[in-house]
């Protein structure tokens, strides 16, 4: 598919508020149908070192306008035994503490149909890509990317392949396990090590 043109989205609250969550569901709808679903806005510290990126938030996510929102998604666990992030802290507080850490969150898909949560269930057609390059633009710092899962790697190379590797051939690029609870095949403790990774990227 050819890279079609991305709703650009502009970097917004890092709350959980109740206004946020109903601005979402007006834009959203019913998140279990198969009407056009619109992402979450970026996390961007003022130095961003690391940019992970999902594919697109799931139905708990976008109802609640939070990143990782189901709780049996393993990415809040893993930033808690690596930074403090834990999901028992306000969702504001493990934000704040990413950014600490250098870490924005984004997903590559600003905009698409899907019925329920699941990656496999996007329409393909009707992608439209967040501006992935515009943000490594306007945030020269950001030195690695982290997909989370395979999903997201397939769809950034989709999008964007070609202009990375123009424009930033030293972006290091890597895909680590999906956090989804769909990849049940992997435990949680196997996640969490194969996540250490970003360690080595981060500001300790």
């Amino acid at each position: 598919m050819t890279r079609k043109a991305a709703r650009k989205t502009a970097p917004g609250r890092d709350q959980c508020a109740d206004q946020d969550r109903s601005h979402n569901e007006s834009r959203n709808g019913n998140l279990d149908g198969r009407m056009l679903l619109h992402g979450l806005p970026p996390v961007l510290p003022a130095q961003p070192r690391l940019l992970i990126l999902g594919s697109m938030p799931g139905a708990a996510s976008l109802s609640v306008a939070c990143y990782y929102a189901h709780p049996r998604n393993q990415f809040w666990p893993i930033m808690g035994a690596l930074f403090g992030a834990a999901p028992e802290r306000p969702y504001a507080e493990r934000l704040q503490i990413l950014k600490a850490q250098g870490i924005a969150l984004w997903d590559v898909v600003g905009s698409c149909r899907r019925s329920g949560s699941l990656d496999s269930a996007i329409e393909r057609d009707s992608v439209r890509f967040n501006l992935i390059d515009t943000l490594l633009q306007d945030n020269p710092s950001i030195g690695h990317i982290i997909c989370n899962g395979g999903t997201a790697m397939r769809l950034l190379r989709q999008g964007f392949r070609q202009v990375l590797a123009i424009h930033w051939p030293d972006l290091t690029i890597r895909q680590l396990p999906s956090t989804s609870p769909a990849h049940a095949a992997m435990r949680p403790a196997d996640k969490l090590a194969a996540w250490r990774e970003i360690l080595d990227y981060t500001e300790v």
